[in-house]
């Protein structure tokens, strides 16, 4: 007679979004509409994963629920923000962005802009996307506008560009890159019409996005890379990015997310009886 280690078995886990766009196709997930979280929460107490929660709900998640999300807390929080995504680049290095000053508005901050910076210069909303809330600074009339909107100043060098780069990273890898080239146009993003190529890849960029998003823990995000003074440059990621260049390639990135899922978030079922009388 002997006792054999039973071992330990994985249940199916249980998915619940908050998105279904961006979820769509994902077997046996359930969907709370975001402004139904507190009329919904015992289903939310009982899902395992909780898939694309807006920033608002994220805190009360985490902390208060102590429930597992995807994209994790960091690409929904510093992809929020232009100012503390910045803030988080410089924590790892001070060069991974172009020349920047994050300031609280007053006239010696404005000052002190104009005397640093060169026109044209580039000005940005702390919270956009898409391309919007991003301005090219032609002359101190056009900033002086920029800062009467904005309590804190966001100012960057501008740099000469005709493209940059898209780099998608989702789970724990690379899942695609592109080009966005603008027309005649500060703005190169698809959403302001810029044009898609694929073509001619660089391997450096891909492995610094692969880099950086693992040291801060982001697992789903678009980042934008421009290449400039022989290196390249993170401008910002996106968390919620957009799929149409994604589709264009085939790739679907909610299998992506699925089995990404799945592999992090199965949860374990211990044993009752982990000693099984053999005879």
């Amino acid at each position: 007679m002997f006792f054999h280690l039973r071992k330990e078995e994985k249940k199916q886990v249980k998915l619940l979004t908050f998105n279904p766009f961006r979820t769509l196709g994902m077997p046996g997930i359930s969907y709370v509409k975001p402004d139904h979280m507190f009329k919904k929460i015992d289903d939310i107490r009982a899902a395992d994963v909780l898939l694309f929660p807006e920033n608002w709900q994220v805190n009360s998640l985490v902390y208060g629920l102590q429930k597992k999300i995807f994209p994790s807390i960091q690409s929904i929080q510093l992809g929020f923000d232009k100012i503390e995504m910045t803030r988080a680049f410089w924590s790892l290095a001070p060069d991974l962005t172009p020349y920047t000053e994050i300031r609280g508005r007053s006239n010696e901050s404005i000052e002190i802009i104009l005397d640093t910076f060169p026109f044209p210069f580039v000005a940005k909303e702390a919270r956009n996307s898409m391309g919007k809330g991003v301005f090219l600074i032609q002359n101190k009339n056009d900033f002086l506008s920029y800062c009467e909107k904005n309590e804190v100043l966001y100012v960057q060098e501008y740099l000469p560009i005709e493209k940059d780069l898209r780099v998608v990273f989702v789970g724990d890898s690379v899942v695609s890159a592109y080009w966005r080239i603008g027309e005649n146009s500060f703005h190169n993003n698809v959403a302001q019409g810029g044009k898609l190529a694929f073509h001619s890849i660089p391997l450096e960029a891909l492995q610094l996005v692969e880099k950086t998003a693992r040291a801060l823990g982001i697992n789903h995000a678009g980042f934008d890379l421009v290449e400039a003074n022989g290196k390249f440059y993170f401008l910002e990621f996106n968390c919620l990015f957009g799929n149409q260049a994604l589709n264009q390639q085939g790739i679907r990135v909610e299998n992506i997310i699925y089995d990404y899922v799945k592999s992090q978030f199965t949860p374990v079922v211990p044993p009752t009886n982990p000693f099984k009388q053999i005879s």
